[in-house]
């Protein structure tokens, strides 16, 4: 053997691993030739059928089935610490509805990672997961972003369940088959989009002027779902809509997947759900906090799910939608509680070059001594006067251009 040889193999040694990880030739986690997972007691069953290769588990939900997991175990090793992620298969069944994983982190059933896929798909669709795509679903202190080095470590993964958790609020039957769950050792790097290169809400402002239609995606919980009681008389998104029309001749169109009683975080994993109905939309806003902060979710962490959401609706909006982060509203018991969840909000907007609207400060402002008025009888939820200063808001920050 030359001396030139032995480089000359070792080279094409390193690039037929990277093929073979390119290719998903990582260990298989799954292979899902076995009914391996505990089915719930009602609601739900699984099924062997035919596989990508050879058997898959199909795990089927009823209507209703409501925190109702298949259970079974993720086999993490420290090999996983080294892996960039993780891929699986899946077939689904053509509805508009989506999959989820959940993953328990170090056997503490608080830290909780989650993962939604859409099942619109009728043929073998293989899914890459990055560490990074598990999010920690609730504001725990130990429910750090997956990490080997600066976070929580990949190889500490216990638990792989099957189904989906209470705050997705959508229980429809569904169907899915799963197949060849492989640790992937390299997977191609995440492809950050890019930030607005003028100011952050000036494409959705150009499209207004322009008297394009334009498309907005309201995330949020109860301040701005429309199911919610004290939001039916008039909501913000709504008066939103109706300002924008009448003044820029636009047809807006209003996407809602805002939900009472949940979180930042837990909106952040069922952004899928919403992109099937609007892929590219033109604005995306984001108005969260009462519930994050009764969680235990407080400034600092707060700032850093928010710069991580932006990323995450930007990448997963093809870089399309301008983002507007709304500051944390007050309550009319919790005046001043939220001012670090604010504030968090006005760095993370500056960081991300995202826009922002102040609807903290705007409420202040408004009070005055009889800040009752913005309030329903709950004294938390926005009464008439209340929706209108947020829909005012919003519509400063776009037509300022989100600066």
């Amino acid at each position: 053997m030359t001396k030139h040889a032995k480089p000359y193999l070792f080279a094409c040694a390193l690039l037929a691993l990277a093929l073979a990880a390119r290719a998903g030739e990582g260990p298989v986690i799954h292979a899902m030739e076995e009914l391996k997972f505990r089915a719930p007691q009602e609601k739900a069953a699984a099924e062997l059928v035919e596989g990508h290769s050879g058997k898959a588990v199909k795990f089927n939900f009823e209507k209703d089935a409501r925190n109702a997991f298949f259970m079974g175990q993720s086999g993490a090793t420290p090999e996983w610490d080294q892996a960039a992620g993780f891929s699986f298969w899946v077939k689904g069944d053509g509805s508009a509805h989506c999959g989820g994983l959940q993953f328990i982190w170090n056997e503490d059933y608080a830290a909780r990672y989650d993962f939604c896929f859409p099942i619109s798909g009728t043929e073998w669709t293989k899914v890459a997961v990055r560490w990074s795509d598990l999010i920690p679903a609730l504001p725990k202190e130990q429910c750090k972003f997956l990490d080997a080095k600066a976070g929580n470590a990949p190889s500490k993964l216990g638990a792989l369940w099957i189904g989906k958790w209470w705050y997705w609020k959508s229980y429809e039957a569904h169907s899915y088959a799963l197949d060849e769950f492989r640790l992937e050792p390299e997977l191609p790097a995440e492809a950050e989009a890019p930030k607005p290169a003028g100011a952050p809400l000036a494409r959705v402002l150009e499209k207004l002027k322009a008297g394009q239609p334009v498309t907005v995606v309201t995330m949020g919980d109860s301040l701005t779902d429309y199911a919610h009681w004290a939001n039916k008389p008039g909501n913000w998104p709504n008066m939103l809509k109706a300002q924008l029309e009448a003044k820029y001749k636009s047809q807006v169109t209003i996407v809602n997947p805002a939900m009472g009683g949940t979180e930042l975080r837990q909106n952040l994993v069922v952004i899928p759900r919403w992109a099937q109905q609007a892929p590219e939309p033109d604005l995306v806003t984001v108005c969260f906090g009462f519930n994050d902060w009764n969680s235990g979710m407080r400034g600092a962490r707060f700032e850093e799910t928010l710069r991580y959401g932006v990323a995450r609706i930007r990448r997963l909006t093809g870089g399309k939608a301008d983002v507007l982060l709304m500051t944390t509203s007050p309550a009319l018991e919790h005046w001043d509680t939220f001012a670090e969840l604010a504030e968090a909000a006005r760095k993370a907007a500056a960081e991300t070059h995202a826009g922002l609207a102040d609807v903290y400060k705007a409420m202040h402002e408004a009070g005055g001594e009889d800040r009752a008025r913005l309030f329903v009888n709950d004294k938390t939820h926005l009464g008439q006067p209340g929706h209108e200063i947020f829909a005012k808001t919003v519509l400063a920050a776009i037509e300022s251009g989100g600066k």
